[in-house]
């Protein structure tokens, strides 16, 4: 199977604690829609910020490459590693 890329709009918030949390990724069909929505997001009570992402690989063989940022709004997160 060919290689597919996934666009995602991901937000970011504090839990009762204060630690950052991420919220549920959103799937998009372009990187202009991904894009869009996390600064939607960012925008919206109780958000620190959001970020829009991409990632590329094969779902079959369950091989992808590192996420690429596309774009992030307000305060994300220095280690995305988990991305």
């Amino acid at each position: 199977m060919a290689d597919i890329t996934y666009y995602v709009a991901l937000s970011f918030t504090q839990d009762d604690s204060g630690e950052t949390v991420t919220g549920d990724g959103e799937e998009f069909q372009s990187a202009g829609a991904a894009i869009r929505r996390a600064e939607s997001l960012s925008r919206m009570t109780g958000m620190l910020g959001a970020l829009a992402f991409s990632r590329t690989g094969d779902p079959l063989a369950g091989e992808f490459k590192d996420a690429q940022i596309l774009r992030s709004f307000g305060s994300v997160p220095s280690d995305l590693s988990g991305l």
